[in-house]
């Protein structure tokens, strides 16, 4: 198997912000609504906002978007965020949209109320790879 580590954002841990393996498919790590190492944004809005621009970052670094993503998880600190992080969500990927799955958890961060992590597959003709 051949992998390479890709940027877009700064880990906050032991971790990689992406990979892409056997040249095609993209793993993005969980993102948090991170600026500098700090949690920003103060409603859920406001971070999946933070979070899908640095999802995007991973994603353009590797020389996808989020066209190419066809899997998401999402993690909320409060699943009541739902719909709200939703509205926000929808604004970022095109139709159709990756499968998705959303859980309750909690977030390693204090004030972190959204993560989310995703796969995407290089076009054929382009990408890092």
């Amino acid at each position: 198997m051949t992998k390479q580590p890709v940027g877009g954002s700064r880990p906050a841990g032991a971790y990689s912000p992406g990979i892409v393996a056997e040249g095609r498919l993209v793993y993005v790590s969980g993102q948090g609504p991170l600026r500098d190492g700090e949690v920003t944004g103060a409603t859920i809005e406001e971070q999946t906002r933070i979070v899908l621009d640095n999802v995007a970052a991973v994603l353009e670094s590797a020389g996808a978007g989020f066209a190419d993503v066809v899997q998401c998880r999402v993690f909320l600190a409060d699943t009541a965020d739902f719909f709200a992080m939703d509205g926000v969500y929808a604004q970022y990927f095109p139709e159709p949209r990756p499968a998705r799955t959303t859980v309750g958890v909690a977030l390693p961060l204090p004030g972190m109320l959204v993560e989310i992590d995703c796969v995407a597959v290089l076009p054929a003709t382009g990408g890092q790879a």
